[in-house]
């Protein structure tokens, strides 16, 4: 036995509790917060030597705006032991801020010491593959994944927790009435507010734009955090008339402890996507005030339905033509479904979201791209028809889809050359690497890919430059939004240039107007896709004769008559 036993000990406590985790920073805190111990490369984050953090606060390299959720974080691993993956930022020496991943133990309860170990993480504006905003809110699939089990794990100690919806419905236009620093600036506060009042200190989901779920404390309710998000834009802009906060609460009782895991996972996003799309002006957000059961029992009937309509076939393709914007020649069609159980003009919109958000949607995308294979087959090879059919983001990311997928075109060879893939919900693809190798598998084997919603953000440029495709679709607002600036026609010429370099087409969608293809063939577009040519049918035959044809005999007159003067 050491002879000096209290150290050993003290030794092998720590290094224990390390053991159970690998970090860029260690640290061990006593009671009252101070640095006991601490290692690794604290130089280059926080701007001083490790040996010399003895003694002081933990909380003095804590950003300012973390301060309550790190303290929240540490009250919940000294009551359960252990806080894991959780986020935080440390004041950088430059003044900037490092994201941070923070795993803690406290081994003995009350009056023992905590263990720490942090890495970096990047949360870089978008969302990254921790699922967070660049706020530090988690997505919704995350959220409903860590909610479920931080639920029954309290439930298990005996504590009971509570979700709130909370709506901001002015966020947006305040923020667009600041300039960019002051939207993040108050965009930060409000989330950072939330995670303060919530579980762990970060268990807030960002729903959409405003709209936020929050998982607290059952003892606890959000009415202070509510009241100082309401007084903040006032703090930024005091002529500003503040923001005014709306909550709703869903009931976890005890029929909520019986719920599976899986089931209470997605009861949680089909609340919030009703949360997400229950807006306007006739939206009350009390009226999702509800029992968490109800709304289980009601999600595990629609997951249920749509297994069903998948394996049953209740849904058919319907075709929209994508037009030559010179020739006026039908380059091949977008397959788009619609469900049986719906009117003929009704969107799939909602369906959609439902099965990407519970992790269906690559059951959907197999199924569809049966659909289309029989399609093109009915209609005989002699007409050489192409279809192309979408492909979720997150499908690509699911190795069972990718491998059924393959299987399924060795099996129907002959659709080489007619069947396409435009991938969709390209922000899902959280790996580009791997969307890229899936996508050379494709082209590999004769299928051309396109991606869809190519815009003007940075993002879309990312993707150019990591995915080798042979199409992007440019989204319709982003051709709106270029059919109205003073520089557009400018920004989109230069932006078909750049892919017509690469050596990829151009498609733009949602031409409805005359004036919207002109704009389009003016700026270089190669394909056009809209109503100006007919709404989305599954008989195809309505495409025969295309409205608006003479659109395309002006083009061809003109190019004839500059060769006669050429």
């Amino acid at each position: 036995m050491p002879t000096n036993a209290p150290q050993f000990k003290r030794d092998k406590d720590r290094f224990v509790a390390f053991s159970f985790c690998w970090a860029d920073l260690l640290f061990e805190v006593d009671p009252c917060f101070d640095i006991v111990f601490a290692a690794g490369p604290t130089d280059a984050y926080i701007g001083a030597a490790a040996d010399s953090l003895t003694g002081r606060s933990i909380y003095d390299f804590v950003a300012p705006g973390d301060v309550p959720l790190f303290s929240q974080m540490l009250k919940y691993a000294l009551r359960f032991g252990r806080v894991s993956n959780d986020g935080i930022r440390l004041k950088r020496p430059d003044g900037g801020l490092f994201n941070m991943s923070v795993t803690g133990y406290c081994i003995d309860g009350a009056g023992s010491n905590f263990f720490l170990a942090m890495r970096r993480q990047a949360w870089d504006g978008a969302m990254d593959g921790d699922g967070r905003t660049a706020h530090g809110l988690y997505r919704t699939r995350v959220f409903s994944q860590l909610a479920t089990e931080r639920i029954k794990r309290l439930k298990a100690a005996g504590a009971g927790t509570s979700l709130t919806l909370v709506a901001l419905p002015g966020l947006g236009q305040i923020c667009r009435s600041l300039d960019p620093e002051g939207q993040e600036r108050l965009r930060q506060k409000v989330g950072d507010t939330l995670r303060a009042g919530s579980v762990a200190g970060d268990t807030v989901a960002e729903v959409s734009d405003g709209h936020y779920s929050v998982l607290h404390d059952s003892e606890s309710d959000l009415t202070g955090a509510i009241d100082h998000i309401e007084s903040m834009p006032r703090s930024i802009d005091p002529r500003g008339s503040g923001l005014m906060g709306e909550t709703a609460t869903v009931v976890l009782d005890q029929k909520t402890d019986s719920i599976a895991e899986e089931d209470l996972a997605n009861g949680l996003l089909y609340m919030m996507a009703r949360f997400r799309d229950r807006q306007g002006t006739n939206f009350n957000i009390r009226s999702l005030s509800t029992n968490m059961a109800s709304i289980c029992e009601t999600a595990a009937k629609e997951v249920n339905e749509f297994r069903t309509m998948i394996a049953n076939g209740r849904f058919s393709a319907a075709l929209q033509p994508i037009i030559d914007i010179t020739s006026g020649d039908i380059h091949h069609y977008e397959a788009l479904c619609r469900f049986h159980n719906a009117g003929p003009e009704a969107s799939p919109y909602q369906t959609i979201c439902f099965a990407e958000e519970t992790g269906m949607i690559h059951l959907f995308d197999l199924a569809m791209a049966r659909k289309v294979i029989g399609l093109l087959s009915a209609i005989g090879e002699e007409a050489q028809t192409r279809v192309a059919v979408n492909v979720s983001g997150h499908s690509v990311g699911v190795p069972a889809y990718v491998e059924q997928l393959h299987e399924l075109l060795r099996n129907n060879v002959w659709t080489r050359g007619r069947l396409l893939f435009e991938i969709t919900e390209s922000s899902r693809m959280s790996d580009l690497s791997t969307a890229n190798s899936f996508i050379q598998s494709l082209r590999k084997e004769g299928y051309e890919v396109s991606l869809d919603d190519f815009g003007a953000g940075a993002a879309s440029f990312q993707y150019l430059s990591s995915l080798e495709v042979d199409v992007v679709k440019l989204d319709g607002s982003a051709i709106r939004n270029a059919e109205k600036a003073e520089k557009g026609r400018a920004f989109l010429t230069a932006l078909t240039e750049l892919c017509r370099r690469l050596g990829v087409k151009t498609i733009a969608e949602m031409i409805d107007t005359p004036e919207r293809f002109n704009f389009c063939r003016e700026c270089g577009c190669d394909f056009v896709q809209g109503y100006l040519f007919g709404k989305p049918s599954t008989d195809i035959r309505v495409f025969k004769s295309l409205p608006h044809g003479n659109l395309f005999r002006v083009q061809r007159w003109e190019n004839a008559s500059r060769g006669r003067r050429a």
